[in-house]
């Protein structure tokens, strides 16, 4: 027996026609219940006792329809959507194709040859791939997600800035939020400090690959750390990179839950700057925790006690080696440190010492467990030497120190010298972030301004 496969209404058709063979119902009123005249429910009549139910099945079928557009007019439609509009979607393409070449097209015809052409994929094809959500760890402390999330905290009432967020892994729980300017080496030096002060050492820290956390470059110095990751690694914290966003989910989740609550809370209290976030900042841990934070599966804390031996001020700092001259002077960010001659510098002549920066602003030259002390001599501060100049090309002088100095930019230290916008006081002149940024010179005094004859005479 053979198996034809009909359509719903071929089916409907099919039992209309069977009713009528059986004499089971006129032919009058088939045509009115299939919509169709006397003569054509004849012929289908007909073709069902020649062929049988085969005869019914539209011969239409698997064929090309009447109405489509010609291969020629499709290829002129896809060679200028190539040309012109390759990135576009269908519905914009549309829109300049009849606008621009005063070609029409249905949006859902051009979307299928933008598909068959590979220029575009389906909802299910775009549709962003599913993370699998990755299980807790087992124990408070056992991992620490840090995150930076830059966003207009304070709304119009004060700047844009960052908060570090510290959450745990196991719990959801706030660990530590602090305010700064921006995400730096010294804010997290900060940030984490006040985090094991108050919780205790984790055993490690999860965290995006910032280059506070992570040397991205191929030709790292040294044993290739960051300084955040040597002080970490002095306290016998670890830290992991993620390789994507949705790794560290919980952290990021936290990040757009802060964006949304934190921001009214802060505005309800009238809060506009950083030092009255930071002050602002534990009450809400604890109100969030209460209702976000959820028991971990291990009611142990693997937090672990500072050891008698960690100094978090020696610890948390940006420490550079560089070497002692014979005449016990040494250079650091564009400044020349001259020791002071002791018992102690006198037999460093040749020899390393440690340049360490603190978060507090403060700058400190290193040699084992001693201090050494200093002089300070600031090559950007020399004075160039006097230009002489005859009386009669004063004018001219005078006009052109006018244009060097509104065209002098700032100097600019170290390429690799730390973010100190989140430092106190310190010796290294920060240029203001809104200053507009200067018109570059060449170095050297530019030439003065030839005479003409006119002023000559």
């Amino acid at each position: 027996m053979t198996v034809v496969a009909m359509s719903q209404s071929e089916l409907s058709r099919y039992d209309t026609l069977l009713r009528v063979t059986r004499r089971e119902l006129r032919v009058e009123d088939a045509a009115t219940l299939l919509g169709l005249s006397r003569r054509q429910v004849g012929r289908l009549l007909i073709r069902l006792r020649a062929d049988g139910a085969e005869g019914l099945v539209s011969r239409k079928r698997g064929k090309p329809s009447n109405r489509r557009h010609s291969d020629t007019f499709c290829e002129r439609i896809m060679t200028l959507v190539r040309e012109h509009y390759a990135d576009f979607g269908p519905t914009l393409a549309t829109e300049y194709l009849a606008e621009r070449h005063k070609i029409t097209i249905a949006r859902e015809t051009l979307r299928q040859l933008m598909m068959g052409a590979g220029l575009w994929q389906d909802r299910a094809a775009r549709r962003p791939r599913p993370y699998q959500p990755r299980y807790r760890r087992d124990c408070r402390g056992e991992l620490i997600q840090v995150d930076g999330s830059k966003h207009w905290w304070f709304e119009d009432r004060g700047p844009q800035c960052t908060l570090l967020v510290y959450i745990d892994d196991a719990t959801s729980e706030l660990m530590q939020l602090k305010m700064v300017e921006s995400e730096s080496t010294f804010s997290y030096m900060d940030a984490t400090r006040e985090y094991i002060e108050r919780h205790g050492k984790p055993v490690a820290l999860y965290s995006d690959k910032h280059s506070v956390f992570r040397n991205n470059t191929a030709s790292a110095k040294g044993d290739g750390m960051t300084h955040f990751g040597r002080a970490m690694e002095t306290l016998n914290i670890e830290i992991i990179c993620a390789n994507s966003p949705q790794a560290k989910g919980r952290v990021e989740r936290a990040n757009a839950t802060l964006q949304d609550r934190l921001v009214k809370a802060m505005r309800l209290e009238g809060i506009a700057t950083i030092a009255e976030a930071n002050a602002f900042l534990p009450a809400y841990m604890a109100q969030h925790n209460a209702r976000f934070a959820k028991p971990a599966f291990d009611a142990r804390d693997l937090h672990r006690p500072l050891a008698s031996d960690d100094d978090m001020r020696v610890v948390m700092v940006w420490r550079e080696e560089r070497a002692v001259t014979r005449a016990l002077a040494l250079h650091y960010n564009k400044v020349l440190f001259i020791l002071e001659p002791t018992e102690i510098t006198r037999p460093l002549a040749g020899k390393r010492v440690d340049v360490c920066e603190y978060p507090d602003g403060s700058l400190e030259i290193r040699h084992g467990d001693h201090v050494l002390p200093y002089r300070v001599f600031d090559k950007i501060w020399k004075v160039n030497q006097a230009a002489i100049v005859e009386n009669k090309h004063l004018d001219a002088a005078l006009m052109m120190a006018k244009l060097m100095q509104e065209q002098l930019p700032v100097r600019k230290r170290n390429n690799n010298e730390p973010k100190r916008r989140s430092q106190g006081a310190h010796m290294f002149a920060v240029p203001e972030p809104d200053a507009l940024a200067p018109a570059k010179r060449k170095r050297g005094r530019p030439p003065l301004r030839q005479l003409t004859l006119a002023e000559k005479e």
